[in-house]
């Protein structure tokens, strides 16, 4: 999958990740999921993600803010969709715009790859979050039952 070298989200440039970042991304993700793990009370999907591999196989574009890593944006380009695998800002940057910066670039991407549809998936309980994704043009799509948690898939058409 070919990738321009950076990205932009709002105000600030995103550029691929390679494997050096393995470390710092997985601190960060840990950061950024540690308030949906209370909410939860199982690991978040995310985080139970071999990092190494991501990097190899999907598409990471990360945020830094001099040396420090402050945004992560995990994207799956499929066959028909383009999957969004995590949103992750540093804790002190939520709530900050960047996270809605992360979601419109991803759309962007989707576009520049070809693709009308974005999916991604949050946990059911994490109505913050479900309810943030709808107020930027997410619909429900279904609601996965697992053994261990509730997963809410969610769509969105992306117009020309």
């Amino acid at each position: 999958m070919s990738a321009a070298p950076t990205l932009a989200a709002g105000a600030w440039t995103l550029h691929r990740a390679c494997a050096t970042d393995h470390d710092r991304l997985v601190a960060l993700q840990h950061a950024a999921y540690a308030r949906n793990r209370v909410l939860l009370g199982v690991e978040p999907i995310p985080l139970k993600a071999d990092y190494r591999a991501v990097l190899r196989e999907k598409e990471v574009w990360l945020a830094d803010d001099g040396d420090a890593l402050i945004a992560a944006l995990v994207l799956e380009p499929r066959t028909n969709d383009l999957m969004i695998e995590s949103v992750a800002t540093e804790p002190a940057r939520q709530s900050s715009g960047l996270g809605r910066a992360l979601l419109s670039a991803a759309e962007t991407r989707a576009r520049d790859l070809g693709y009308n549809v974005v999916r991604l998936y949050t946990g059911s309980v994490l109505t913050h979050l479900t309810d943030w994704y709808a107020r930027h043009g997410y619909q429900t799509e279904r609601i996965e039952v697992l053994s261990d948690r509730s997963i809410t898939h969610m769509m969105k058409h992306l117009s020309a």
